[in-house]
Order: structure tokens, then sequence, then C-alpha cells
């Protein structure tokens, strides 16, 4: 974390548990009538009469999951709670609701934690959500950062991992591998920051991509317009850990097979540029780059003509059946099976 050396330190120490929590959330405001209660009791009060209720959670941890060197602290918050939303969205459902533990170290002061919840923030601002509760603690690893999320949704709408069925389109929003294009320019300018701390690196080429990796943004219009287009997904998951992953999460639990097109699969011209500077194939970083979060569904063939004409959709692949197995199809129509080589935790 690159300190400024002038800037006026608190120590949490000054607060304590209870009055930090009060300082961090003074400012959030209550927006859902489904909130009856929110921080300052034992226990948040929800109450979502008709609704079907979806909880989803997230565990972010320093040096695993970011990096402060080049992530800022205002970034990160924001990023925490969209990474929950998009979960929320690939339900098919609208979050309204969040809540946020934290354990830090003692290298952390209060202005530190301040930036981090002004991003939780403008986070819960642009997404229309309700800080609910929380939980603070101290670490002697850094730092931590746990977000649960809650929706609501009618129970006709909610969209499951396991529905697909053979002969549906596999959809795709938005373009793919620009996050992990983003993470590779900063982990180099890191390492040259590393070997010259005068240098200022030029990001401005990699605009997009660096934004897609420090300040993703979940598809809450996708959402909406998919109830626009009458278009109901059979299937949908957000891309989190690799296209390949989240096409085999769905194959498995729907038990359907899936030829996905390579020359059909969205990139971004920034991404293609850079994949060529690093020397990397770029199908291979839009099947297991992950962090797009964007969202990835099957629909029926008959749905077909609502969105075709959309640019926010690409039809990537045809669901088969389950002992057809899941092939991504080269551009010289050559099959390959897929196999799931994005985010694995606890690899040695």
């Amino acid at each position: 974390m690159i300190e400024d050396k002038n800037q006026e330190r608190t120590p949490l120490s000054h607060l304590g548990e209870f009055a930090l929590i009060e300082h961090l959330t003074r400012n959030f405001k209550i927006n859902h009538t489904s909130t009856l209660k929110g921080i300052g009791d034992d226990a948040a009060v929800l109450n979502f009469k008709d609704k079907k209720v979806v909880v989803s959670t997230d565990l972010l941890v320093e040096s695993v999951h970011f990096d402060l060197s080049y992530m800022p602290l205002k970034h990160l918050g924001y990023k925490a709670v969209v990474v929950n939303l998009s979960d929320v969205y690939a339900m098919n459902a609208t979050p309204t609701q969040i809540t946020v533990s934290i354990a830090v170290s003692n290298r952390f002061p209060l202005e530190a934690l301040e930036d981090l919840y002004a991003g939780i923030e403008t986070a819960a601002n642009i997404y229309n959500i309700d800080l609910i509760g929380g939980d603070t603690t101290s670490s002697n690893t850094g730092l931590l950062i746990s977000i649960t999320a809650i929706g609501e949704v009618d129970e006709e709408k909610i969209v499951y991992r396991n529905s697909a069925k053979p002969n549906d389109l596999l959809v795709v929003t938005g373009d793919l591998g620009g996050a992990y294009m983003g993470l590779q320019v900063l982990e180099r300018e890191k390492e040259v920051y590393k070997v010259n701390p005068n240098s200022q690196p030029d990001l401005e080429p990699y605009t997009y991509i660096v934004e897609r990796q420090l300040k993703p943004e979940a598809r809450r219009d996708i959402i909406k317009l998919m109830a626009e287009l009458n278009v109901t997904p059979t299937s949908m998951i957000d891309i989190s850990d690799g296209l390949s992953s989240e096409i085999i999460h769905i194959c498995k639990q729907s038990h359907v097979g899936c030829d996905l097109y390579e020359e059909k699969i969205p990139l971004d011209p920034v991404v293609i540029s850079a994949c060529e500077e690093f020397k990397i194939d770029s199908t291979t970083v839009a099947l297991n780059g992950g962090e797009d979060y964007e969202l990835l569904f099957t629909i029926s063939q008959e749905d077909y003509p609502k969105i075709k004409a959309n640019p926010n959709f690409t039809v990537i692949g045809f669901m088969k059946e389950e002992e057809a197995g899941m092939h991504l199809v080269t551009r010289a129509e050559s099959k390959i099976p897929l196999k799931a080589q994005g985010w694995k935790n606890f690899n040695d």
C-alpha cells in the first residue's frame, strides 16, 4: 500500500469497534421498504412479503484476491460490492441489501478505512442497495473483506444454473478477457516500479482493461433489458472464474453438452492488442481469465429473434445432449474438450 507520508493517520485504537462501525457507516441511507431495521441493533430486520430471497457471499483476502500496491482502497470497496451483486443478478434477482465485515491489521489507519467505505458507499448508491450490518475485527495478515448480498425476486422469474436444455443457444454479454489483461498490465508496472520507484507508468492505452480489473460493473442493465425484451434465460451464471469454468458449471448441473465456437467469442480490440503485446493467446485469456463479471446464459431458440439485433448479446454456442460432451470448436473447425483452467483456490 503506497502511503502519503504527510497524510494524517488516526489509529483505529482511538475509536474501538463500535465507534468505528458507527463512524464508517454514518452516511449510508436506507432505500428499500424491505429494510425494516438496518445497522444499530443485534440484527437487521427485513420484510420481503411475497418475494423470494436470494443470498450470496464472497470473501476477499489481501495478497490472494487483491494487491494494494495498485488497487486503490476506494476501488477495492466498490469492487467488493459489485462482485457480490453480480451473483444476485445471475439469479435474475434484484439486490437490495448487503452486510460488510472486515478484518484489518494495525498498519491501516482510520483514513484508509474511510476510503474503503467510500467505495462501498458509492456502489451502494449506484446500485441502490442498503448496508444493513457487518462486523470488524483485527487481523495479523492484512486486510480481509467479507460481503453478503441479499436480493429479491418473484419465484417464477428465478433462473438457476441447472435448467439448460439441448438445442438452447449459449449467450454472453459484453466482451471477455479484459480484466485478466488489465491485471497483466498492472503486474508489469508493479515490477517496473520496484526497479525504479521514480518511473511513471503510461496506462492511457490500457484504460479500458485496467478499469475492467480495478472497477468492474455488475450487469444490472442486462436484467432490465431482458425483462423489456420478454426474454427469460433457461439457465444463467456470472463469469467470475473464466468462461470455460462457467460453461462447465451449467453443463454439469443441467446434464447437457455444449459446442462453444471460438470465432464467436467477443473480444475488445484493446484486449486483442494487449494479448499480442504480452504474447498470450486471446482465446486462452477469454476462456480462463475470469473476473469479467459478464452474464453467461442459455435461451430457447424461440427467443433468438428478440436478441439477435442487440449489441449487448453474442451467441457463442449451442447446447447439446449430455453424451456429446463439452467442446471448443476452433476457427479451424476442430473440436477440443473444454477444461476448467480459470481461478482455483488452494493451489500450491
